[in-house]
């Protein structure tokens, strides 16, 4: 996290506390890294104005504009570091920010999360998941849970992957980790999940044992996570292997360590794939009451910018 040197905040203007924007100024007292506090506004009675003039609707964008400004300059006067505000009109907010990211060229994004109804993640994709699926920087989502001393860092890697950009993101997440923890003076671990035995297999083949298949299975995804571990000097009790989809296991590990940031990666999946079967991050980001970073793997192509 130390070579974020520019930090982009989205500001939430329904919340009266600024969950990102404080984390955004922990980690700059740190770093030295620059902040932007950055405001998307649109006021859909703007579309009710057609009988208006240009210059009379041009007013009226305006007026809203400088009063979002003239209240963001209030907020960030609060902070006790040197803020950068920028408010900017736009009916898309996810747009806006990633162009922002993309004509600034800032580091990583935090924004704080709201949490969403599973009917509406089907029918209304939010900012969030927009920005889970096509920001290519790191984006820290920020929830309620506190960065104390002496804290835990959950980072899921897929250890038994022989897929290189598996391997590559593995590798890309755990340096991540490591490089806070001693920023933030947290402990690290890492969590694996693996698949439960396949019941059709139980019931076609009767000589089949269930109970020795999973023990097998435990057992070489224990021994894969040791020797990933090793490389990063990680003692057994920081090692989490656990049966069950991995929205299921990092959320369970993540409440039994008390973590307060889990970092995963995701491929960015969208379209009718990523409605159908989703991202493991989309799964767990309305679950962990902790701080989510995601990353994306090396080269990846954000579509927002094809």
């Amino acid at each position: 996290m130390e070579r974020y040197q520019n930090i982009l905040v989205i500001i939430d203007p329904t919340m009266e506390e600024q969950k990102a924007l404080t984390r955004a100024c922990k980690l700059a007292s740190k770093t030295g890294a620059k902040i932007t506090a950055f405001l998307s506004i649109y006021d859909f009675s703007y579309e009710m104005t057609t009988m208006l003039s240009g210059e009379e609707r041009e007013t009226m964008r305006e007026t809203v504009v400088k009063g979002r400004e003239n209240w963001l300059n209030d907020l960030i006067e609060d902070y006790d570091r040197e803020i950068t505000p920028k408010v900017v009109w736009h009916n898309r907010p996810f747009e806006a920010i990633l162009s922002e990211v993309r004509d600034s060229q800032f580091d990583v994004v935090l924004k704080s999360t709201h949490q969403h109804p599973t009917l509406q993640s089907v029918i209304f994709t939010p900012t969030d998941w927009h920005l889970i699926r096509k920001c290519w920087v790191p984006l820290l989502l920020v929830k309620e849970h506190q960065w104390p001393e002496n804290g835990h860092i959950l980072a899921a890697v897929n250890a038994g992957s022989e897929e290189q950009e598996h391997q590559s993101l593995n590798d890309k997440i755990s340096e991540e980790a490591l490089n806070l923890s001693k920023m933030i003076n947290a402990d690290v671990h890492f969590v694996n999940s693996y698949p439960g035995t396949p019941i059709n297999i139980a019931i076609e083949i009767p000589e089949f044992d269930a109970a020795e298949y999973n023990q097998t299975m435990k057992q070489h995804h224990i021994d894969v996570m040791k020797e990933y571990a090793s490389k990063y000097h990680l003692s057994d009790e920081f090692l989490h292997v656990e049966e069950g989809l991995p929205e299921d296991v990092i959320d369970k590990v993540a409440q039994q360590i008390d973590a307060e940031l889990v970092i995963l990666g995701t491929v960015g999946r969208t379209g009718l794939s990523a409605v159908l079967i989703g991202n493991t991050a989309e799964h767990v980001i309305d679950r962990l009451n902790c701080d989510l970073l995601a990353l994306k793997p090396d080269g990846y192509q954000s579509p927002f910018l094809k």
